[in-house]
């Protein structure tokens, strides 16, 4: 291809070792080239020698259905295994943070803290550019800032880690599972305060954020008598960090419920029957309640369309075609919200053809697809610390979103001028980044890049070094796209 043609590395002592694994990998056509790009967070040598392996049909299938098995490198591996949060069950960490909370040592809570959520997202960078399953973690990204939470609120730094691990089984399965997973969970239930919603005491915030937000859309046609009512439903599902249950009274007893950290006390539940968009709910049988009313929420047509079109903006345009939407809608209803499936009707719409290459890179894109362009097989980067140091320079840290809305999808919110210089200071930084210590920087392999114009192919070749061209390569428009 275009831009495999343009190196021009010669007298640098690096360039043998890219050589050689240029000539390892194989290589495959643009068009396949642009759409491995666009679903997963950017081509790397391992994921391309899979794609012509497979070819593009198969290959397509096999990120949309993803194996058990992740096949990490084993230091890849041995890294997310060393993490205190992968040796110790959640319970015994929230009973040790929980401890050193109620110790008089406040700075070691808050150190603890730290480490916690800081080895959640370095698990999640590690998975990212290392496992085969590119969509997969490309899509737990997406979900997690669809049903977006914030670490900074309270304690949930020590949750974020599990609440993305909760999601993860299910970006690529059914809508409703994926729902409940994070309705239900401790963290969501704490950042939208549903663990204040009690019978007499009702708060509306996760009622309204799970309306508005994570199924129908503001447009969704509901009322704010429907999120009185969601929010009724929703009373006694609250946050337990204990190991300890409390004290129902014995004619609830058979209603108590205890998932991990979440708890549904029917004590706290609105026992009345609920009408939400015109649909009676039952009272009396508490968390079958509250899973009847995320089911029917989960396949309402209105959250088909407000899904597919974040889907669509995500994989396709700012402003997707309405008759893509539509299309997606009714893959998704049809398919009872099956995410694999309307995927798969989303690659093989000639809007998403049309669109390859033409996507602005988020901060995340860019970082990760950065360093997936450079990555080697034999000394995969393990160390995580700069590339969140990256992400936080860019604006788009993990799990940092202030507000419940998630980051934004579309190029408006990263293409302006600050942006733009502070990813050409991130991308000197990349350059310069050895996969392991003692080890000199790691130069990116061309042929992963998409064919490049006249005049970048002009300013890469008057670089002094090929360090400087790595940053410049970094920084240039073609690279901003996929």
């Amino acid at each position: 291809m275009a831009s495999g043609a343009v190196l021009g590395l010669t007298g640098c002592s690096s360039v043998s070792r890219l050589t050689t694994r240029r000539a390892a990998h194989r290589t495959i056509d643009p068009a396949d080239l642009a759409q491995l790009d666009r679903l997963t967070w950017g081509a790397s040598a391992a994921s391309t020698d899979d794609w012509a392996e497979r070819g593009r049909r198969d290959a397509v299938q096999a990120l949309l259905h993803p194996a058990a098995d992740t096949a990490l490198p084993a230091s890849v591996q041995a890294a997310i295994d060393a993490l205190s949060i992968t040796q110790m069950p959640l319970p015994a960490l929230v009973a040790d943070l929980e401890q050193r909370r109620r110790s008089d040592n406040r700075q070691d809570y808050q150190q603890r803290l730290a480490t916690v959520a800081r080895e959640a997202a370095s698990r999640s960078l590690l998975l990212a550019l290392h496992s085969p399953h590119g969509l997969r973690e490309q899509m737990t990204w997406f979900w997690f800032n669809h049903f977006s939470i914030a670490q900074s609120k309270a304690n949930l730094r020590m949750l974020v880690g599990a609440y993305e691990q909760a999601l993860r089984p299910h970006a690529l399965g059914r809508f409703s599972d994926l729902l409940v997973a994070s309705a239900t969970h401790s963290a969501m239930l704490r950042y939208l305060d549903n663990e204040q919603n009690a019978a007499g005491r009702i708060n509306e915030n996760h009622a309204r954020e799970l309306m508005e937000l994570h199924t129908l859309g503001v447009d969704g046609g509901y009322s704010q008598r429907d999120v009185q009512e969601l929010a009724r439903v929703l009373t006694g599902l609250g946050v337990n960090l204990t190991d300890m249950a409390p004290k129902v009274a014995p004619k609830l007893q058979a209603l108590y419920r205890r998932e991990g950290l979440t708890e549904f006390h029917p004590g706290r539940h609105d026992m009345g029957d609920k009408t939400v968009l015109g649909r009676v709910i039952q009272g009396g049988r508490g968390w079958d309640e509250v899973l009847e009313q995320l089911g029917a929420l989960a396949r309402h047509p209105a959250t088909a369309r407000h899904v597919c079109r974040k889907l669509a903006v995500f994989l396709v345009a700012d402003e997707p075609p309405p008759a893509l939407i539509e299309r997606l809608s009714q893959r998704f209803l049809a398919s009872d919200g099956d995410i694999a499936l309307t995927l798969e009707t989303l690659t093989v719409s000639p809007e998403f053809t049309a669109s390859l290459g033409r996507k602005f890179k988020d901060p995340v894109h860019y970082v990760l697809s950065a360093l997936r362009l450079s990555a080697d097989p034999a000394a995969p980067l393990v160390d995580m610390a700069p590339v969140m140091t990256a992400l936080n320079r860019l604006g788009q840290s993990l799990y940092g979103r202030q507000t419940p809305d998630g980051y934004p999808l579309d190029e408006s919110a990263w293409n302006g001028s600050g942006q733009m210089t502070a990813r050409f200071e991130v991308a000197r930084t990349l350059s310069r980044l050895p996969a392991v210590a003692g080890r000199p920087p790691t130069l990116p392999d061309e042929t992963l890049v998409r064919p490049l114009g006249e005049r970048t192919r002009g300013v890469l070749a008057k670089a002094a070094t090929p360090q400087d061209r790595h940053a410049l390569l970094l920084s240039c428009p073609e690279f901003m796209l996929r």
